[in-house]
C-alpha cells in the first residue's frame, strides 16, 4: 500500500526542509534520496495538507515550509 510510504517520504521532506530551509526541487531530491516519483508524491501529499509553499526563482521550482 502506499500511503504509509507517501507518509514516511513526506516527513522526509519536511525535516530536511525544517533543517536545512527552502530548496529548489533538484536540491530536495539530492538530499533526502528520494526518486521523482516518491518525491512528487510526497510534495503533493504536504502540499494538500497546506505544509509547503512554492514559488520560483528563474527557472526553478523552490519548495518552502510555510
Amino acid at each position: 500500500m502506499w500511503i504509509p510510504v507517501i507518509g514516511e517520504n513526506a516527513g522526509r521532506i519536511w525535516k530536511t526542509l525544517s533543517a536545512k530551509g527552502p530548496m529548489n526541487v533538484s536540491q530536495l531530491k539530492r538530499s533526502t534520496r528520494l526518486d521523482d516519483k516518491h518525491l512528487y508524491f510526497a510534495l503533493g501529499w504536504l502540499a494538500r495538507e497546506n505544509k509547503i509553499e512554492f514559488t520560483t526563482d528563474k527557472r526553478q521550482i523552490i519548495v518552502a515550509l510555510v
